[in-house]
């Protein structure tokens, strides 16, 4: 089986989700990653925390330099993630489609590179 990143993305400055709303999206997903758990689909989850807490980390010159992130200038960033194992990428899409239903945001899939053999 192949493995897919599933990224859910908030958007900067769209309106807050009210606590009720909050709730329900959290039930929807723990449901979800419960059923991915029972299918064998489920590798890893996890949520972010907003962009603002993030730091970069650069090697430059042999020296380590942080700065305060985000990294990408952008009002989507990513805010959290599921890494599934599936058949192919229809598959992983329908698993999407579920994930984005139960978070109520956008989710992205991307296909892990295939890892070259190692004797």
């Amino acid at each position: 089986m192949k493995q897919y990143l599933l990224a859910v993305h908030m958007v900067e400055g769209e309106p807050a989700r009210s606590e009720e709303e909050i709730q329900r999206s959290y039930r929807a997903v723990d449901a979800f990653n419960r059923e991915l758990m029972a299918s064998g689909h489920w590798v890893f989850a996890g949520g972010l925390l907003p962009p603002d807490t993030a730091t970069v980390v650069r090697a430059q010159g042999g020296k380590v330099v942080t700065t305060d992130g985000p990294f990408a200038e952008s009002k989507e960033q990513i805010g959290g993630f599921w890494v599934i194992k599936a058949a192919d990428l229809d598959v992983a899409l329908e698993l999407a489609g579920r994930g984005s239903e139960a978070c109520g945001g956008a989710v992205e899939v991307r296909p892990f590179a295939d890892m070259p053999d190692v004797d």
